[in-house]
């Protein structure tokens, strides 16, 4: 709990309450000083120096070391501008290469200054209040919703350039995902950016569930195809190609639905995605017993696509119960 104050009143009604030296002292505030306040949509009272819903620029410094790529990820969802890498004497040609891959492996990291001792990176993007949480979340699904019908594809048909091709955009939707975290933390921190965006804390964080899950199924999809480039040639039967047609169709139709009832909060839609699961159940266990008649060099890596697409079934079933 933060430092209570009491209420006072002057003679001609007028409600005040002092503000702790401290805090004015922090943010520069002399006698006659004007500071903003607003109303959040709860009920409390934003008193700011600044003026504006958009949060200063943040600033890190980073030593060279084993952890350096996941350090920047961090630094870059906890919502920092510039990440200055530093070293006591020269930057190798190997960590240069991390710096730069781990950059390009986020969205609007850029390299604003390189010496040899020293790497400067830079988020060069608008402004958080220009992103909207749900767009990001649904681009982030259109391109897991292709990724699961092409690694279907795929599979069953031996495509071995599809099943790259899947590999590949899963790099994309990654991107997107660190994005719309680093959004989510910084509306968290700034409540003045949380009203302006129509977005609260709880809802920020089921953003963040339901981001993680979409993700998960990106993941389920990259297996998938990998399970491609092992089949060196087999053929699946007609039967089997049709089954697989199937769970991949009820699985497809899930987390569609599912992502329509998250946006939506339409209870009906998620009860939808729970229904579908005798249909899931049952495609599966037809599939197992017709791959037991397959070679055995074909039955492990069908089972195992059945199990991703089990997967993808199953964080669509925990994306729609956010919902209730």
């Amino acid at each position: 709990m933060g430092e209570l104050r009491k209420v006072q009143q002057t003679p001609t009604g007028t409600f005040f309450v002092c503000l702790t030296r401290d805090w004015a002292r922090k943010n520069g505030l002399k006698k006659g000083a004007l500071v903003s306040l607003d109303e959040t949509s709860d009920g409390k009272l934003l008193i700011d120096a600044e003026y504006t819903a958009e949060p200063p620029a943040k600033t890190t410094s980073l030593a060279v070391g084993p952890y350096l790529s996941r350090e920047i990820i961090g630094r870059y969802l906890l919502g920092y501008d510039y990440i200055n890498i530093e070293a006591k004497d020269r930057i190798d040609s190997s960590t240069r290469k991390i710096v730069k891959s781990t950059a390009s492996s986020l969205a609007g990291l850029e390299i604003v200054e390189e010496t040899s001792s020293k790497i400067s990176l830079q988020t060069l993007m608008q402004q958080p209040s220009g992103f909207i949480p749900e767009k990001i979340l649904q681009r982030i699904y259109a391109i897991v919703a292709g990724m699961v019908r092409d690694a279907a594809a795929s599979f069953m048909t031996g495509d071995v350039e599809l099943a790259k091709n899947v590999i590949e955009r899963d790099a994309e939707s990654n991107k997107l995902y660190f994005l719309l975290v680093r959004i989510l933390r910084t509306i968290i921190q700034n409540p003045r950016l949380s009203d302006k965006l129509g977005i609260t804390s709880i809802e920020c964080l089921d953003y963040r569930l339901a981001a993680s899950l979409i993700e998960g199924i990106g993941d389920a999809c990259v297996q998938v195809a990998s399970k491609t480039l092992t089949l060196n040639g087999l053929k699946f039967s007609g039967e089997l190609q049709k089954l697989l047609l199937d769970l991949q169709g009820s699985c497809y139709e899930a987390h569609e639905q599912a992502l329509k009832s998250f946006v939506t909060k339409n209870i009906s839609l998620a009860e939808a995605v729970r229904n579908l699961r005798c249909k899931v159940d049952e495609t599966s266990n037809r599939i197992e017993e017709v791959a037991k008649e397959a070679s055995v060099d074909l039955m492990p890596q069908i089972l195992a696509a059945v199990s991703l697409f089990r997967q993808i079934y199953e964080r669509s079933v925990d994306m729609a119960d956010l919902v209730v």
